[in-house]
């Protein structure tokens, strides 16, 4: 590794400024925006990676083709002054200040006016290796510093002191606390700053693997520092600042594209497990799961098929149909309509060598190749050795469309890209990449990205005016454009539980707002009936709520599994159902606004140090402190109350506390310790069974005042859950605004857009215990 040398300023440019080195390098400064800035520096030999699939800026996709790199057309770029002087350059917008130091070259970044939040080391900021292509950015590194993000990785939120990797694996067995890397291609920092209280975004626009350094390395040379390397792809990053850690998370889901905004049913109760795919009688096992599910009165909104439906012994063979084990799957998908049960099936991209297309897609050269040979590249996948669908090829996309919308897409069955981590390791391995071929090692993560908009825009083929709804297991930034996804497949035990909580706030920081994991764990022991219905309990409270499993003794995780606590799970079940008006609200915002579902008790409450503290407490949305438990036989546990509302509610009792107390709530096993922050109001069904699914039509508002003087408001969005009349109109929002003193409460609620409410409108519903009282002013209009 050598240091890039020594630094001229060659001018200023239309949207920032250019700098170049002895022996041929380059340095572009682009101002994208008053908060945004790009820096990518040009190797002599020019981009490694000339165009990006992962920036996708005004909601504006990308072309399957991707982005040329230099193309900065999307961005405002706003005026900006430029000061330069012998030895540095002064880069200046209304919201950031960027010095350039040229020798040696480094930057730093400051508010104008205020202190500097985050700088290049000052001693060889910059170095690459001509040999192995490696590239490495130092920064210096603060103790007092956090680091959040790079996707779906372990431990506790904060990752200063570890060394990660972003090569995406099939992990399967992996540590929820330890493990690294999983599943997902994430290169994407936050930083938040304690000493100025700055909290600011870093992302590396590059599909190589990278290793994000984050304080595990020493160099007495160097002082404190960190580094991203960059294994054989470009360096170009983008830095932006909040200032708050909620500002960073929205603005990285502008700059790489807003989560899809799919079905209402996707946010019901879903469940799967391979072993009834796998059976010999495959079809009659999930028709009984239909009748199981009715007859313990258990609402389900999908079952997501494993990949049994396609294989014969232990070879499993993509958009085929084992006819012995599915002799009438037309029947069998009827079924499940009528059920109201929606129906999504396992899709992997790796045909084996004896795949009945196999030879066809081989002649349309539409599997990844070797560039030597030009024959595909052969691997081990599962039990037997295949090939991968190019997805950087027109006709490895046809292909996949053509046939998930024969295979299963005309049966009323929807995808689930599975299996997708591309782990093709021969060392000439190619993409088409659309006419110019793309390295393995750039396109791997390239391939799930595409593979997962493929199937997204064959469902929107298929079914016009309706939202789509598919998941990805693997993937770089983007995917949350085209796809729900989830942790992968974890182990059942309670450790994996409590780490998982982490992982989803993580993944959820990092802009996969619609997440979650396997209920009940998908590998390893079968959960006992308390570890059961304590993760069906979390499960609630995340965006994809499903219970999957693969048990070497063929058992499978169902609501039903522990006769003895199945009328616990089963209420659990219904309560979520009961929680959609408000989990739908929160799942529009994250759609159209860049607000995770899952937030971190930071993410609230920034100004209270202890809300950064390790924790197993997470809100969802602005209304519900969630306090899992995840340990056996506790019953009952303490949890913290941030300070920053004027109090907090027991959700349960509409006991008052003080907000910044730390109180012992019991947990029996019936129950999960939920806290509501004084004058949030939840929206929530108003039925007294919960029998419905995601369409019961009826509402209420659980409110929950502080008891002083105070205002607080909620909106509830609604439309008709399915269809894309929402984005002409066809929506409502009902905006509540609560006021309270010591004697009186008054709620007002103001309804716009077109969206027929409920006839019978939405009840009030005040804590136990609440005396004072309420008057209700109601301005919904003309219905």
């Amino acid at each position: 590794m050598q240091p890039l040398p020594a630094a001229s300023f060659a001018g200023r440019t239309e949207d920032g400024a250019r700098f170049v080195f002895d022996g041929g390098w380059e340095c572009r400064i682009f101002v994208l925006a008053d908060d945004l800035a790009r820096v990518l520096f040009v190797r002599p030999g020019g981009l490694r990676e000339p165009r990006t699939w992962m920036v996708a800026p005004n909601g504006i996709d990308v072309p399957w083709e991707g982005r040329d790199r230099f193309d900065v057309a999307a961005f405002p770029r706003p005026r900006f002054i430029l000061e330069s002087g012998e030895s540095h350059v002064v880069l200046q917008t209304t919201a950031l200040r960027i010095a350039v130091q040229l020798h040696p070259f480094n930057l730093a970044w400051a508010r104008p006016g205020g202190e500097r939040f985050a700088a290049d080391r000052p001693t060889q900021a910059y170095q690459w290796s001509g040999r192995s292509g490696v590239l490495r950015h130092f920064m210096s590194r603060e103790r007092s510093d956090r680091y959040f993000g790079l996707g779906d990785k372990t431990g506790p939120l904060d990752k200063h002191g570890r060394r990660l990797r972003t090569l995406a694996l099939d992990a399967l067995g992996h540590d929820a606390q330890t493990s690294d890397p999983l599943y997902k291609h994430w290169p994407y920092l936050i930083t938040h700053e304690p000493r100025t209280g700055v909290a600011y975004g870093l992302f590396y626009d590059t599909l190589s693997t990278a290793t994000f350094d984050l304080g595990c390395e020493y160099d007495n040379y160097h002082g404190f520092y960190r580094y991203c390397e960059i294994e054989d792809g470009d360096l170009d990053y983008y830095l932006f600042t909040g200032p708050a850690i909620r500002d960073v998370v929205r603005k990285f889901a502008d700059l790489t594209g807003r989560m899809a905004f799919g079905p209402r049913w996707s946010l019901g109760y879903a469940n799967t497990a391979m072993s009834l795919t796998d059976a010999p009688d495959a079809q009659a096992r999930l028709s009984g799961f239909v009748d199981q599910a009715a007859r313990h009165e258990i609402p389900v909104s999908a079952f997501h098929f494993g990949s049994g439906y396609s294989s014969i012994g232990p070879r499993r063979y993509v958009f085929t149909w084992n006819a012995a084990k599915f002799p009438a799957p037309r029947a069998l998908v009827k079924k499940f309509r009528q059920a109201g049960i929606h129906l999504v099936a396992n899709i992997k991209p790796c045909l084996l060598d004896d795949h009945p297309a196999y030879d066809d897609v081989a002649r349309q050269a539409a599997f990844v190749s070797d560039a030597l040979t030009g024959k595909p590249c052969v691997g081990q996948f599962w039990d037997g050795v295949g090939a991968h669908v190019d997805f950087t090829h027109p006709a490895g996309i046809r292909w996949w469309q053509q046939e998930l919308t024969k295979q299963l897409l005309d049966y009323g069955i929807l995808g689930w890209n599975d299996n997708n981590e591309y782990e093709i390791w021969d060392d000439h391995g190619a993409a088409h990449g659309f006419g110019t071929a793309i390295p393995i090692d750039r396109a791997r993560p390239l391939q799930p990205l595409l593979m997962t908009r493929a199937t997204h825009e064959a469902q929107a083929a298929h079914a016009p005016g309706q939202r789509t709804f598919t998941v990805t297991r693997a993937g770089p930034p983007g995917i949350q454009r085209y796809a729900q996804t989830w942790s992968g497949d974890n182990t059942t035990s309670w450790h994996t539980l409590r780490w998982n909580i982490r992982m989803g706030l993580n993944m959820s920081l990092s802009g996969m707002f619609n997440t979650g994991h396997d209920v009940g764990g998908f590998h390893g022991p079968v959960p006992d009936p308390e570890l059961l219905v304590r993760w069906v309990q979390n499960g609630t409270f995340s965006p994809r709520f499903i219970m999957n499993s693969w048990k070497e003794g063929g058992e499978v995780n169902t609501p039903w599994l522990h006769p003895r606590v199945l009328p616990i799970i089963r209420d659990w079940i219904r309560f979520r159902y009961r929680l959609l008006p408000y989990v739908y609200t929160l799942y529009w915002r994250a759609a159209h606004f860049g607000e995770p579902m899952l937030r971190p008790l930071f993410y609230e409450f920034p100004d209270d140090t202890r809300a950064f503290d390790d924790s197993d407490d997470f809100m969802l949305g602005p209304g519900l402190l969630v306090a899992s438990i995840v340990e056996p036989g506790q019953r009952e546990r303490a949890v913290y109350l941030p300070k920053g509302p004027p109090g907090w509610v027991d959700f349960w009792t509409g006991r008052h506390h003080g907000a910044g107390a730390t109180v012992v709530a019991p947990a029996p096993l019936e129950r999960v310790p939920l806290f509501v922050p004084a004058g949030a109001m939840i929206p929530t069904t108003d039925t007294s069974d919960m029998r419905r699914r995601h369409d019961e039509p009826s509402r209420a508002l659980r409110i929950f005042p502080a008891r002083g003087a105070a205002a607080s408001s909620f909106t509830l969005y609604e439309d008709d859950g399915f269809s894309l009349r929402h984005l002409d109109g066809d929506s409502a929002q009902v905006a509540f605004e609560l006021e309270s003193t010591a004697r009186t409460l008054v709620l007002r609620a103001r309804k716009s857009g077109a969206f027929a409410l409920p006839e019978a409108g939405i009840r009030i519903i005040l804590p136990p215990g609440e005396r004072r009282r309420l008057r209700y002013v109601r301005n919904f209009g003309p219905e």
